[in-house]
């Protein structure tokens, strides 16, 4: 019921009767009563007047289910929500809520992470009061195959998302890291659960630095946030809305065809990567080369130094100019 009040009070210009309220939601005076205190309690600055009703004078700047719940305008990704304001990893979480059947398009949102993973099992860090932390639980009709494309998939949604709200030239270091000028400020982990050639379900798990103004020393280099980019808080709740809104409209594109063809060109004006001379540490050996996108299964397509074109599907690509490699 909090989400819905608020998202009435932000959808109306003026004042909205606690009558109106009442009649909307189906519930008591009392109960609408209680809610404005819990919302004010919040940070939320609400003007009431009798015969009049509430107004939203002031949206606090804070991250809850209420908050973000209405900020929503997807049909499916994130209207099942869960906000916790400590856990071990999001991911861990979600993995627990597809096997108690919560349904496609779940989001778990963290204020703070204890055991946040990266890529290769390397720790992410969580604070709490700055960063987006959170992981969506999928149940695609893909084979296992398919599921690395999510990550491109994400990446892309959070690409958009950060232009969109910030002016930021967001761009997507494949696979699974978007960059702000040449320093990283999102990782992807996308895990599945299968049985022989059919997915249980994916966890995307999301962390993107939003707020913070400093960084453990050992990332320091590689690593910003949006607030120091773009010199001004960001609001995480508002961002999250944004990112769960691109997801849906690429990850329904990705569905119609269960690979990246409908995605590949919009990607590709997001690669970081694009054109420039990359590193390529593959276990066979390492060598370098040109980017030249990727294809439809969502593989680096490189053109090594010798004129040799590859398909990279896995290991670790190091990009001219980012992460320190010159």
């Amino acid at each position: 019921m909090k989400t819905k009040i608020l998202t009435i009070l932000k959808e109306q210009p003026g004042f909205v009767s606690g009558q109106a309220l009442c009649g909307w939601l189906g519930v008591s005076r009392t109960a609408v009563w209680k809610v404005i205190k819990q919302l004010e309690e919040e940070g939320y600055v609400i003007e009431a007047v009798r015969n009049k009703g509430y107004r939203l004078v002031e949206a606090a700047d804070v991250m809850t289910e209420a908050e973000i719940g209405s900020r929503l305008c997807t049909e499916r990704m994130g209207r099942s929500l869960v906000y916790l304001p400590q856990t071990d990893s999001t991911n861990i979480y979600a993995r627990k809520l597809a096997q108690k059947g919560y349904p496609d398009g779940t989001l778990v949102v963290a204020e703070s992470q204890t055991a946040g993973k990266g890529r290769r099992g390397r720790n992410w860090s969580s604070p709490a009061g700055s960063s987006i932390y959170m992981s969506l639980l999928l149940r695609p009709d893909i084979p296992p195959y398919c599921a690395s494309m999510i990550t491109l998939v994400a990446g892309m949604a959070v690409s958009q998302a950060v232009g969109e709200m910030t002016g930021l030239p967001a761009r997507i270091k494949w696979p699974n890291d978007v960059v702000v000028n040449g320093r990283k400020i999102c990782g992807i982990l996308t895990e599945m659960s299968t049985e022989m050639e059919s997915i249980h379900y994916i966890v995307t798990g999301i962390g993107i630095n939003v707020n913070q103004q400093d960084f453990p020393e050992e990332i320091m280099a590689t690593a910003t946030s949006l607030r120091i980019e773009a010199a001004k808080k960001i609001s995480r709740s508002a961002l999250i809305a944004c990112t769960m809104a691109w997801f849906e409209v690429y990850y329904d594109q990705f569905l119609k065809t269960k690979d990246l063809s409908l995605l590949k060109a919009g990607y590709e004006t997001m690669l970081a990567n694009m054109g420039q001379e990359v590193l390529v540490l593959d276990p066979d050996g390492t060598y370098k080369g040109i980017c030249r996108g990727i294809d439809e299964a969502g593989r680096l397509l490189v053109d090594t130094l010798e004129g040799e074109p590859k398909r990279v599907l896995s290991g670790e690509v190091s990009v001219r100019g980012i992460y320190g490699y010159v």
